[in-house]
């Protein structure tokens, strides 16, 4: 069914019949995050540590290969549902090493690097790879990155969607689909076309964006999307500047600092999960609509205020929910001409 909704997608975007792919031949050994992965079968039993990587897997049809999930930000895609219903949640957030390595998993899809790496707070890739156990990292959190500097990690190079392609062409490599990870990403990448297309012949060149993703604490500095980040290529994409100038992936910035950048538009993430105060996006829409400071902004006194769910700011499928979003928004906006 999931195949199914992909190839009709397709179809309505207009997307080419593509050829049919070559079959995987194991063993199988791919690059990934400067380690070699070989596999010599097509896994049968994973676990995925990151929504992304979760969701790729169902789309791409490989859901009864997941025996667990864990670190979600917003609840599963409504397509997804009833296969999700049927994969334990290890835990909401990161789950234990043993909690992982208990579901005896021949594959670990990994979102974010501080999740499992040098200082990985489930476990470090040496210690699941002593128990032959590969771990894949996406490549949009490791690839032109330091995830050692800075609380989410520091940009060395700027965020390319060939990357979060690249995480869906090997997954589908890795488990011998790649005709569905082919056409899988055919799709994409005609909805974030149609998306461009959307705003095209709009004068943005005073248009400016400021991401909030969350705050430890109401009252205190806020986590904002950085410079050559994800959310950052999506205004880039789109032809919108970022206020913020950090390298930092998600740095904190103070709000008068903020205010005085005065962004056109405020994007704030929304989530199901509930780690700090600011998860819960009404909360920051009272915030951004009470505080002495952030209600004077331009953005929040002329509601040009857009909701995205957090995953959408992240690399990951809900991206293009993300991109038709602030198009959208963008397109039926007198800020930009």
């Amino acid at each position: 069914m999931l195949l199914f909704r992909v190839a009709a997608l397709a179809t309505a975007l207009g997307v080419p019949a593509l050829a049919q792919a070559a079959p995987t031949h194991y063993p199988l050994t791919i690059e990934n995050c400067a380690t070699a992965l070989t596999f010599q079968h097509a896994p049968q039993r994973a676990v995925t540590i990151g929504q992304a990587g979760t969701e790729m897997l169902y789309a791409l049809g490989l859901g009864d290969k997941l025996v667990g999930t864990s670190l979600w930000f917003n609840d599963v895609s409504d397509q997804y549902k009833a296969q999700n219903d049927k994969v334990e949640r290890l835990a909401d957030n990161d789950p234990s090493f043993e909690a992982v390595i208990g579901k005896r998993p021949e594959l670990v899809a990994v979102q974010l690097e501080w999740m499992v790496g040098p200082q990985g707070v489930v476990g470090t890739r040496e210690q699941f790879h002593e128990l032959n156990i590969p771990t894949y990292l996406m490549p949009s959190d490791c690839e032109g990155k330091d995830n050692l500097v800075g609380a989410d990690g520091t940009r060395l190079q700027p965020f390319r969607i060939d990357s979060l392609y690249k995480s869906i062409s090997q997954l589908a490599q890795i488990f011998d689909v790649q005709d569905r990870g082919e056409e899988l990403n055919a799709v994409l990448n005609a909805r974030l076309e149609r998306s461009l297309a959307s705003i095209k012949g709009k004068d943005l060149k005073h248009t400016s964006a400021l991401f909030w993703f969350s705050s430890a604490d109401l009252d205190i500095d806020p986590y904002v999307a950085g410079r050559k980040g994800i959310p950052d290529f999506m205004l880039n994409t789109l032809g919108v500047r970022n206020v913020v100038e950090s390298d930092e992936e998600w740095p904190t910035v103070g709000w008068e600092t903020l205010a005085k950048a005065n962004p056109t538009f405020v994007v704030i993430a929304r989530m199901d999960r509930r780690r700090f105060p600011a998860d819960d996006y009404q909360k920051k829409l009272e915030f951004l609509r009470s505080d002495p400071v952030t209600r004077n902004m331009d953005a929040v006194k002329n509601n040009r205020i857009i909701i995205l769910d957090a995953d959408a700011m992240q690399a990951s499928l809900r991206l293009f929910d993300g991109f038709e979003t602030l198009a959208n928004a963008i397109h039926n906006s007198n800020a930009a001409q």
